[in-house]
């Protein structure tokens, strides 16, 4: 028996490839019908530091019983209301003193029309803060499957989401980002546009009430200088028809794209496509290796390894996601690419041409989104930084999927890419060579059984990158290591019994050193594992669904330790266990 679960559950919030610039996502199609899928469909599809938070209604504290200690016991299966979202992840650090707090939008989603507003900075604050912190508040009640968002400020791509599936009696959550890195956009007042698309109609009821506000810590004599690495920068810009002019004393560029695969294609799930030789429903000719790539005036400049976001309906299993959100699902992180070496071909006054491309997507295929900002600061004792590429060498991309065909299909796949590029600028403090050295790497074995009855991929992307700054004073290195893994299978059995198990980690080690001494580090590792059971292709309360799900954050290095635990069974919260 062929499957015929819908796997896809962000078909209504198409965010197509050509939105270089985020602009408005095109209209999409009626979204699927929650159990009835084309034949073929697959069961696994879905619909820096690095602090977000996300938090339901309810707090943590409210549900937590002894250290450790199991806090409600959970009923036999789902039922119609289960505990608000949340995740492990520590909440946004914020200072103490003056505070001003911004609404910078207020709407109801129901279809793809835009919410249009206006943004004024806020009064009481001055203009140079401690930091920005971004909260969204939504609820939404009903049925409804997961969507996707944005929200821009003067153009600017602040935030992307994609939102939690509601319970019939309704759901509440939130969602913490720190923002410090576009206070040049919030000095000045600006447009304001958000969407989630949505579809609701007799079936799909479920109405997203989003409020997303700024709060404004004033900054004080302790702020630390602002040319520091790593702190705010002074210009954030935006590109204009594809083209990007830098300040003309520009020392270091920081080009981020909220790259995401979405919109109910197969490029929502690209980890699971096969080679047009394979018996497999979602194909692409490279298989399913991809990678972020950004040019400069068509030479290559950064390469990425984009992160295997699950959205809260993916791998055929909503029972997966109720309460906890796979890695990274509420709070879209954007790829970054340093540009520096590039700066003195940039500074010259002129409009340069900047492309962003995924690397594996069949021609003519939509589904992907890659927004651009481009973070710069400058030099306030030069009008004009001068500088020079002196090295680009590019490696070849490797990429080899080899399909077996049996009783049980499997096609393995590695794949990497390499490239080093450097440059310098003089500036006013003298001559700084900046080296980017990026190393990708993607291993991957994919199984599966005719009728794609049984699927199940392991996969692990690595995405290695040193930069060394030296100019005057010890040189200075940053080397980070990101590792994201995936391990499920999804199996509909006896009596259309769908199960799906699943482990994600989201994986970064973060060393700097000066003249060769360690100065700041940190490790993340947010590892997510869920086991779901439900009745497929029957109405919601006939599934019979059962599940347990956890997620253990930890965070530590330099700057202190986070470390959290929460697990869930039938929708309950059961364990909050805090380590530090």
């Amino acid at each position: 028996m062929r499957r015929r679960i819908i796997m896809s559950m962000l078909a209504g919030a198409t965010l197509v490839a050509s939105t270089l610039l985020g602009t408005a996502p095109a209209q999409a199609a009626t979204p699927p019908a929650q159990a009835a899928a084309p034949p073929g469909r697959s069961a696994i599809t879905s619909g820096q530091a690095v602090r977000p938070a996300v938090q339901g209604a309810q707090s943590l504290e409210s549900t937590r019983g002894p250290r450790g200690a199991r806090a409600v016991d959970p009923p036999a299966e789902f039922g119609t209301d289960w505990h608000d979202p949340l995740t492990a992840a520590p909440p946004v650090a914020k200072p103490d003193g003056r505070s001003c707090r911004v609404t910078v939008a207020e709407a109801q989603f129901r279809d793809f029309t835009p919410y249009k507003g206006t943004y004024a900075p806020p009064r009481g604050c001055g203009d140079r803060w401690s930091k920005v912190v971004l909260r969204l508040e939504g609820k939404v009640q009903g049925r409804q499957f997961d969507r996707l968002g944005y929200l821009h400020i003067g153009g600017v791509e602040v935030f992307r989401t994609s939102t939690p599936q509601p319970s019939p009696d309704g759901i509440a959550w939130s969602v913490e980002k720190d923002v410090t890195r576009y206070s040049d956009t919030f000095r000045e007042g600006h447009d304001v546009e958000m969407l989630i698309g949505n579809v609701v109609d007799d079936t799909y009821t479920g109405i997203i009430d989003v409020k997303v506000a700024l709060t404004f810590y004033a900054a004080d004599k302790s702020t630390a200088p602002k040319n520091r690495p790593g702190s705010t920068p002074d210009r954030v810009l935006t590109l204009r028809d594809g083209t990007l002019t830098t300040p003309r004393n520009s020392e270091r560029i920081v080009a981020e794209v909220y790259a995401t695969g979405s919109g109910g294609g197969c490029e929502e799930y690209w980890y699971l496509t096969v080679p047009d030789a394979a018996p497999y429903s979602c194909k692409a000719e490279d298989g399913p290796y991809r990678e972020v790539q950004i040019r400069v005036d068509g030479r290559l400049a950064g390469i990425a390894s984009p992160f295997p976001t699950v959205w809260t309906g993916g791998w055929s299993n909503p029972f997966l996601w109720y309460v906890i959100p796979g890695p990274r699902a509420f709070d879209i992180k954007p790829v970054e690419y340093d540009l520096t070496p590039f700066a003195g071909l940039l500074n010259d006054g002129r409009p340069h041409r900047i492309d962003v491309s995924v690397v594996g997507v069949p021609e003519g295929q939509s589904g992907w989104s890659v927004p651009v900002n481009v973070l710069v600061w400058q030099d306030a004792k030069s009008r004009h930084v001068t500088g020079g590429l002196t090295a680009h060498r590019a490696g070849d991309l490797a990429n080899t999927s080899t399909y077996t065909p049996g009783s049980e299909h499997r096609l393995d796949t590695g794949a990497g890419h390499r490239l080093t590029v450097s440059g310098y600028v003089d500036t006013s403090h003298g001559r700084v060579a900046t080296t980017v050295d990026r190393e990708l790497a993607n291993t991957s074995v994919h199984r599966w059984t005719d009728g794609e009855n049984t699927d199940a991929l392991k996969g692990t992307w690595t995405d290695d990158e040193t930069v060394t700054v030296d100019g005057p004073g010890p040189a200075a290195t940053t080397r980070t290591h990101r590792t994201y893994t995936m391990d499920g299978t999804t199996t509909l059995g006896a009596g259309d019994r769908l199960r799906t198990v699943l482990s994600l980690g989201d994986r970064a080690s973060v060393v700097e050193t000066r003249g060769g001494r360690r100065t700041v580090w940190s490790r993340l590792d947010d590892s997510y594992a869920g086991d779901a059971t439900y009745t497929a292709n029957v109405p919601r309360d006939q599934r019979h669904a059962v599940g347990t799900t956890s997620e253990r954050y930890r965070l530590y290095g330099s700057d202190g330790c986070h470390d959290r635990r929460l697990a869930t069974e039938q929708g309950v919260l059961t364990e909050v266990r805090d380590r530090c």
